[in-house]
């Protein structure tokens, strides 16, 4: 169920407002290509075909926890031996998909998980042809935000899946922040020179801002948020606080703001001090 967030005071949206100039002085600086290694994005450009890109987002988001090594290491275990993914994964019925899988691992994950959410890939793939058409018809654009489509997307995946519970599959549902979902989904409906945006119409302003331990640091240092739980109903009000400053696009700042902490030419502690003296 979609968790709401309080209405916000008058002074806030004012205080909001003033992190407009250098959020986008961030954005012009950092929200370029080139600054995307070793991000798990980094992988999709290494496929043309938009429906390739989308299957293998899927896979790299879903792998992106762990050591930033370890996560790459991991994809490119999956995708070598699914070069062509949106075209082999079609026709494969699930023991293949193990059989290639045989002594995968990534942290926690072994070879059933993975292979599960490639048997749900697999059926949106055969029932509507790409992962954004399934997502698609899944979606109310009615709704404020993408997390009830979201939720529809992760139980398809799992009812067409080979395990019971995945950890690859975190449900919103269970109030999880999703992290991976929505940097997923990002990559997906935004366009910019960092994402794709092949579920453009969909709408970036319902996206929801990806939330770990580290945009919780950022955001409690903007005073986007309180919160000391890095859950659904955090990310949420961080979305709502980024939303006063761009209300068309909330998650516009998201890959900007994660430079600061992966790169080393980064300085998220300046970064938030120099906003303390505006």
């Amino acid at each position: 169920m979609l968790q709401t967030t309080r209405p916000m005071s008058h002074s806030r949206k004012q205080r909001l407002q003033t992190l407009t100039v250098p959020l986008n002085a961030l954005y012009a600086r950092f929200n370029q290509r080139q600054f995307v290694y070793p991000d798990p994005l980094a992988p999709l450009y290494d496929f043309s075909d938009p429906g390739d890109q989308e299957v293998v987002g899927l896979i790299t988001a879903t792998l992106a926890f762990g050591n930033v090594k370890q996560i790459l290491k991991s994809i490119d275990v999956v995708l070598q031996n699914f070069p062509d993914p949106a075209r082999s994964l079609k026709d494969m019925p699930n023991r293949i998909i193990l059989k290639r899988l045989t002594g995968f691992r990534h942290r926690y994950v072994a070879e059933q998980e993975m292979a599960s959410l490639l048997a749900g890939i697999r059926e949106a793939l055969r029932e509507h042809d790409a992962i954004g058409h399934c997502f698609g018809a899944l979606d109310d654009s009615h709704t404020p935000t993408i997390v009830p489509t979201l939720t529809r997307f992760v139980h398809f995946l799992q009812h067409h899946g080979t395990v019971e519970k995945n950890y690859l599959l975190p449900d919103p549902d269970r109030g999880s922040a999703c992290k991976r979902w929505f940097m997923y989904l990002r990559w997906m409906v935004r366009q910019d020179d960092v994402d794709l945006g092949h579920w453009a119409h969909l709408g970036a302003h319902r996206l929801v801002i990806p939330v770990d331990t580290h945009m919780q640091r950022v955001a409690r240092g903007m005073y986007l948020s309180r919160r000391k739980a890095a859950d659904l109903k955090t990310a949420l009000e961080i979305t709502e606080a980024f939303r006063v400053i761009c209300p068309e696009d909330p998650v516009r700042y998201d890959f900007c703001l994660t430079r600061l902490g992966i790169r080393d030419d980064g300085d998220m502690d300046g970064f938030l001090k120099s906003l303390k003296t505006r």
